[in-house]
């Protein structure tokens, strides 16, 4: 929508296609109906791809640049840090929607359309769709990835960009809460509670809210997290910046002693086979059991999947992009942005930032030639 938005003087025919009966729908199930739009701290590496690539990218249209044309289209997002730090949120996703669907007025939009197949010949695109074909001497890709499959999401951006010889790193959910294996069973106890930690993957700390589900674990620390994970351990601190041992000198009960709710000790301490008992009573190897809670160590089983997942990690491989114009290296005139480059944020407006930055840059390509 962002990189529809071009120099009507210069563009006399621009269409969108849209798999929806209305634009945004996506943006309008973001950051729980109130879209987290960008984060006071956009940096490539908090970033899943190529960083200095990301960085050039995003110094493009950085954070101010985001705010400062949202402010001049009446959009005012407000830093709320609640679920993650430096997440700036809108008072609702309709503002995004609405403030697109102005920018897009003269733009001609066919909706409930789902794009088959392309087809280049004779310097022209043709696009056959679910109801009619579409011919174009210039296609932007901007399809989104797999994830949200109630939203008509698909692969038809992958589809296409094989079609024209790129290469598509392995795709899979991002953003995505885990399932556990049997030995993490107990988790699946404590459904619906929350409690803030650390989680370490791949070198990689994130700090946040974890949250115990039915399935296995979620929350904010752990979609980031899902970000990173290929398949081994993680660990997660469940007392961060605490030390154990400075809880333990005294008389009272386990449960009692350390700054963490009951019913999660309850079940922890069942999962490492120890009893609530005076802490005075502990013997060297239990304090050392204990010490888990600051190094809980485990594979998951998995994630929940793409009905679930917000993002897709993965996609067409970004050194067969141009990021000075986001055109195909592969096939002139064509174009991809967003979520089927290989490009992937953490949790808390990352992603909306950077797809803006590549439709601002692919849009300032297209008015300029």
């Amino acid at each position: 929508m962002f990189a529809s938005n071009l120099d009507k003087n210069k563009f006399k025919n621009v269409c969108l296609i849209e798999a929806n009966s209305k634009i945004g729908a996506k943006i309008k199930v973001s950051g729980g109906g109130n879209c987290n739009i960008t984060n006071k701290f956009v940096k490539e590496n908090r970033y899943l791809g190529d960083e200095e690539l990301i960085k050039k990218i995003l110094k493009n249209f950085s954070k101010d640049d985001m705010l400062e044309f949202l402010a001049k289209n009446r959009v005012f997002p407000k830093l709320k840090e609640t679920i993650v730090k430096g997440a700036y949120f809108c008072n609702s996703s309709n503002e995004i929607i609405e403030m697109f669907s102005l920018l897009t007025t003269n733009i001609k939009k066919f909706f409930d359309t789902k794009v088959l197949d392309i087809v280049f010949e004779d310097e022209i695109f043709t696009i056959f769709t679910s109801k009619q074909e579409i011919r174009a001497k210039k296609l932007v890709v901007a399809s989104g990835g797999l994830s949200f499959p109630v939203l008509n999401a698909s692969d038809i951006a992958f589809k296409i960009a094989q079609k024209f010889s790129h290469t598509i790193k392995s795709l899979n959910p991002a953003l995505v809460g885990f399932t556990v294996q049997k030995e993490q069973f107990w988790f699946k106890e404590l459904s619906g509670l929350s409690l803030f930690c650390n989680i370490f993957v791949e070198n990689r700390k994130i700090e946040g809210n974890l949250l115990f589900a039915h399935k296995g674990f979620s929350g904010p620390a752990v979609l980031s997290s899902s970000l990173y994970w290929t398949k081994g351990k993680i660990i997660i601190d469940f007392l961060p910046n605490k030390n154990i041992e400075s809880f333990l000198n005294t008389n009272k009960l386990i449960s009692s002693s350390l700054p963490l709710p009951k019913n999660f000790l309850k079940e922890f301490l069942k999962s490492i086979d120890l009893e609530d008992k005076s802490c005075s009573k502990l013997n060297n190897n239990e304090i050392e059991n204990l010490k888990l809670l600051n190094s809980y160590s485990f594979a998951p089983a998995g994630n929940f999947g793409y009905t679930k997942a917000e993002v897709t990690k993965g996609g067409i491989c970004l050194d067969e992009i141009d990021i000075n114009s986001f055109e195909s290296k592969k096939q002139k005139n064509l174009y991809f942005l967003g979520e089927c480059l290989d490009i992937t944020g953490e949790l808390g407006g990352f992603n909306f930032q950077i797809v803006m930055a590549e439709a601002y840059i692919c849009a300032k390509h297209l008015n300029r030639n």
